[in-house]
């Protein structure tokens, strides 16, 4: 709570009037978070509104075991049905990685539930380990320095926020597990319908961030600090020279 704390203090992810959207896959990350900014909310010297959303790709998706614990827990909560596994099954080709054709769509939706429902921001549940793991993904497969912000604007005018981009990734497992939270794991993923190719990139990435880390055990604090440090002069993007 105090890390989350100190994020939204640091970015200004949080502010008085709020209404924003979090996403609720129920998986570990975002079932934390959705708790955690409820706790925030309680404790907050202004006012801001949280409502949960869950989108379905339209597989007949069982979702009553999280509806009844965002019920028990007086989160609010919507679910937000789609037909994104029926497009796919139009789309999808064999042996074809679909994991960012279903981010995309899901993003998509998520930001329509947000208009429908007059929320001004998204609340995303990225973590650190995300954060380092796109980064190093776009500068080896992309040849591009990007990582993932704790905020920016879409281009539908939405905010979105990451709360929980300076947490470990093992910080949120341990608070799902520890709070014996009902999480869905991939078994809800629409790609394990298809005989599809897993995302090696990422999975590559994770790895060898495992194995940096061994060697090298404050790999994750200079990461975080790093994001936070940018000679962007020093580099060889041209428009950025300071001379």
């Amino acid at each position: 709570m105090s890390k989350i704390g100190r994020t939204n203090a640091e970015f200004g992810l949080i502010e008085e009037g709020d209404k924003i959207l979090v996403g609720l896959s129920g998986g570990k990350d975002s079932l934390t978070m959705i708790h955690a900014l409820m706790e925030q909310q309680r404790r907050a010297p202004f006012t801001f509104e949280l409502i949960a959303v869950t989108v379905t790709y339209g597989m007949g998706e069982d979702l009553s075991t999280l509806v009844a614990h965002c019920a028990e827990h007086g989160i609010p909560h919507r679910v937000y049905e789609t037909n994104t596994y029926e497009i796919a099954a139009d789309k999808i080709r064999q042996n074809s990685s679909f994991c960012s054709f279903f981010s995309r769509m899901r993003r998509g939706a998520l930001y329509s539930a947000a208009k429908e429902l007059g929320c001004n921001k998204v609340a995303l549940g990225h973590h650190l380990d995300d954060a380092a793991e796109s980064f190093f993904m776009n500068l080896i497969y992309n040849g591009h320095m990007r990582a993932l912000a704790p905020k920016y604007r879409a281009r539908n005018g939405l905010i979105v926020i990451r709360p929980l981009i300076q947490l470990r990734e093992r910080q949120l497992a341990a608070c799902a597990l520890e709070n014996e939270m009902p999480t869905i794991g991939d078994e809800a993923c629409p790609s394990m319908r298809f005989d599809v190719k897993m995302p090696h990139a990422r999975a590559s990435m994770k790895t060898m961030l495992f194995e940096m880390e061994q060697k090298y055990p404050d790999l994750f604090v200079s990461i975080n600090s790093a994001f936070g440090h940018i000679s962007d002069d020093a580099f060889f993007d041209k428009g950025r020279f300071s001379v």
